[in-house]
């Protein structure tokens, strides 16, 4: 089974006059143009999904919108466990009864890269990584998402699936 982790697009800066509800900071128009692009290449990376799970706030749900309608993926369906301040095991937990994937679960940081770790490396474990706005990260398992299990197969920030040198 195959699991690939999405941090959600630019989002614009946190500004509590703007927003006084951070869960409804919005991805920037610049990050929907940009992340368009990277739903494009990662569709063709993971041609068929079975599942879209997604935070309920509103920069990763706009995120998982756009892998719905440049991807060509499924809708995406709300994991609160997703949202910041839960833990890798919790998410890790709902996961585990999950038999069917390709799935992909858009998120946040610093809890998509504990994610990763929790899930190659096990409780415990440690793994320094750096999932960027708009990355992803594909993991495969012999039998289903289980902490300590998880194969990273690749984790590609987006100037690197949008085929962009570093300056």
């Amino acid at each position: 089974m195959e699991l690939l982790i999405v941090r959600h697009a630019r989002a614009g800066g946190q500004d509590s006059d703007k927003w006084p509800d951070d869960s409804k900071r919005p991805v920037t128009s610049k990050g929907a143009r940009r992340f368009d692009r990277i739903a494009r290449r990662l569709a063709r990376l993971l041609p068929e999904v079975d599942t879209v799970w997604s935070s309920p706030l509103r920069r990763a749900w706009q995120t998982a919108e756009i892998l719905e309608k440049k991807g060509g993926w499924p809708a995406p369906r709300e994991l609160r466990a997703l949202e910041p301040g839960n833990t890798a095991v919790e998410v890790t937990e709902l996961l585990s009864r999950e038999t069917e994937g390709p799935l992909v679960l858009v998120g946040h940081e610093p809890l998509l890269s504990e994610l990763i770790t929790h899930l190659t490396a096990g409780p415990g474990g440690r793994v320094i990584l750096e999932l960027k706005k708009g990355g992803a990260a594909l993991l495969s398992f012999p039998a289903g998402p289980k902490a300590g299990e998880g194969v990273l197969l690749w984790l590609l920030p987006p100037r690197v699936v949008l085929g962009k040198r570093k300056k």
